[in-house]
């Protein structure tokens, strides 16, 4: 089921850069409120109620009830959260879209898969987590906190797509051929080559040129070893 929440609004009757700049100033956020069959409303929320919130929930399947002073709340999805290019952690806009309990909604869940594969357990593979979130169709109360896949019978070589998932609450509309994991083979370890202590002093080799009269000398050498060898003959 998805997460639950409250964010606490104030209504607001101006809209524009202008005013918007001066809310973030204050401390609070620029909102809109929007959904089938309702008028868009501007509001604004607590920059740091909001901020809080965030690091709390998953916000693409966290249902939280919009509060308006004097108002009965209403239940809605963060559809956007808009940020600072620059400084991604300053919050710009916040995008609320109003839902319906019969309604369903297009949403993003995270994939957890679930047990360890034959392949990795038996054979040493690796699991590759190659999707972490589908695209789903489901009515806005039954919004999962995440969509659990079983790996457990995968064996090396082996993945499971998009289109071998089936679910009773909800459809999944990402496409069919899409890859959620794989398991592949172990990688073969690498042969580390001896390391040479650059520090350590080699000798190098000298090729020392022969002289001239060494040369001669040496040739004399050899000629009379050779007549010595005829007359032993």
């Amino acid at each position: 089921m998805a997460q639950q929440a409250t964010i606490e609004a104030e209504s607001r009757d101006n809209t524009g850069k202008g005013i918007a700049r001066s809310l973030r100033r204050a401390g609070r956020i620029p909102a809109v409120l929007y959904g089938r069959g309702r008028d868009p409303e501007a509001l604004s929320v607590d920059t740091t109620a909001l901020t809080r919130l965030l690091t709390q929930v998953s916000a693409s399947t966290t249902l939280v009830d919009v509060a308006v002073s004097g108002r009965a709340t209403v239940k809605a999805l963060i559809r956007e959260v808009q940020r600072n290019p620059i400084r991604p952690s300053d919050i710009i806009h916040l995008d609320l879209y109003a839902v319906r309990a019969d309604e369903k909604v297009t949403v993003e869940a995270p994939v957890k898969l679930v047990g360890i594969p034959e392949g990795v357990r038996n054979f040493g593979g690796v699991l590759d987590h190659v999707t972490h979130s589908l695209s789903i169709r489901v009515l806005a109360t039954d919004i999962p906190d995440h969509i659990d896949v079983d790996v457990t019978a995968l064996n090396i070589g082996q993945s499971i797509h998009v289109r071998d998932l089936s679910f009773d609450k909800f459809e999944v509309l990402s496409d069919g051929g899409t890859t959620v994991c794989t398991v592949v083979a172990p990688r073969a370890e690498e042969v580390v080559a001896p390391v040479v202590d650059a520090a350590a002093p080699v000798e190098p080799e000298l090729i020392r040129k022969v002289k001239p009269d060494e040369e001669a000398e040496a040739e004399a050498e050899g000629k009379e070893g050779t007549k010595e060898a005829k007359k032993k003959e």
